[in-house]
């Protein structure tokens, strides 16, 4: 299982959010370069950037910021956040990002991100599937749609989109555990799903039940920053996957 520390950023500074919340937002780090290299030097390999001004906005906000760590760090980084039209997703290559996530705008404009998987490949692009009481929300998660999160993935799976981040709002930035049942269903009839969880996990216990779960990935934020995990015991826990 992959595991995936998170950089958020509002205004150039990495911050995290409870539920998605923007008047919920904590400042860690003027210099989000700082946190990254923290993370490269624990021997961490990925990177989840989300541009929390873009996610709301028209477009990327914060690509220097993305620039900066791509140019200055080895790290993997998936980008998110104002992917609104080819020449964003573009830009965010350019900048360096190894994959970009395609969240508000595979909701909003499928035939669009269809395009892109033909043109980038579906190893280049995630899909990020965040949810609400079991319903897709986009624009920072300030909108709502109708679309249930199984049928929302599985329409993308069918185009061979497979690799998804997907985010249960409720428990995100909340430290009281991810969302293991909704994953396991997820799982459950999508075995060759990619699976990244995101939200909620508060310990290395939870690292382990994702993993026995069945995850591809998990995306680590809130625990990391408040101590609740150290990066060196992010580390061990990594190696002893590898050496298991």
């Amino acid at each position: 299982m992959q595991l995936i520390p998170a950089i958020d950023i509002m205004d150039g500074s990495a911050v995290r959010l409870s539920q998605g919340l923007y008047d919920s937002k904590k400042v860690y780090a003027s210099d989000p370069l700082e946190i990254a290299k923290q993370f490269e030097a624990a021997g961490i390999k990925r990177l989840h950037l989300v541009d929390l001004d873009g996610a709301k906005g028209k477009g990327i906000v914060n690509l220097h910021v993305l620039e900066r760590l791509a140019s200055h760090t080895s790290l993997v980084i998936d980008f998110g956040g104002g992917i609104k039209k080819t020449e964003d997703l573009q830009a965010a290559f350019d900048a360096g990002a190894s994959m970009v996530t395609c969240g508000s705008i595979a909701v909003k404009n499928p035939s669009l991100v269809r395009s892109w998987i033909k043109r980038f490949g579906s190893n280049r692009l995630i899909l990020g599937a965040d949810a609400r009481d079991g319903l897709i929300q986009c624009s920072g998660w300030l909108e709502s749609s109708n679309l249930e999160v199984g049928a929302f993935i599985d329409s993308y799976c069918n185009d061979g989109l497979d690799m998804v981040i997907c985010t249960d709002i409720s428990k995100d930035g909340m430290l009281q555990g991810p969302s293991l049942d909704l994953y396991r269903r997820l799982l459950g009839s999508r075995p060759t799903l990619r699976l990244i969880a995101s939200g909620g996990v508060a310990s290395l216990q939870d690292l382990k039940e994702l993993k026995q779960a069945g995850l591809y990935g998990a995306i680590i934020g809130k625990a990391l920053y408040e101590g609740r995990i150290s990066l060196d015991e992010l580390r061990r826990f990594g190696e002893e996957q590898d050496a298991g």
